[in-house]
């Protein structure tokens, strides 16, 4: 049986917001799947379901998609922001995993500008 939480840590949780994203981008839902698909097979996890993507908010400044994609080892969501143009996305699995691997295919896929990104050793 395989190995898959990371020491004597619980997991690893990666926050990674992005800024300046593309707005056709990031009002895609079939786009947002595909970039879901993507991203579990880059950091090598396992897709539990399917990705649920949910548009909603009656305030502009807070409507948009919001995902939810269960993995074997935890789960990866976002909120995509449209009025700000910003996505904020958590990555969390007790099995390792690359935090530049996610930012770096976020930023592209969603063509970000900018970014913030926090990594945490949850233990």
């Amino acid at each position: 049986m395989e190995e898959v939480c990371m020491g004597s840590n619980w997991g690893k949780h990666v926050i990674c917001d992005l800024y300046g994203c593309d707005l056709s981008t990031m009002t895609n839902a079939q786009h947002i799947k595909d970039f879901v698909k993507e991203l579990v097979k880059q950091i090598d996890m396992i897709a539990f379901g399917e990705t649920v993507v949910v548009h909603f908010g009656d305030n502009e400044k807070v409507e948009g998609f919001t995902m939810s994609q269960m993995i074997q080892t935890s789960m990866i969501s976002a909120h995509f922001a449209n009025h700000t143009k910003a996505i904020y996305l958590d990555v969390f699995s007790c099995k390792d995993f690359s935090s530049k691997t996610v930012v770096d295919l976020a930023g592209k896929w969603f063509k970000a500008t900018s970014h913030i990104v926090h990594v945490i050793e949850r233990k």
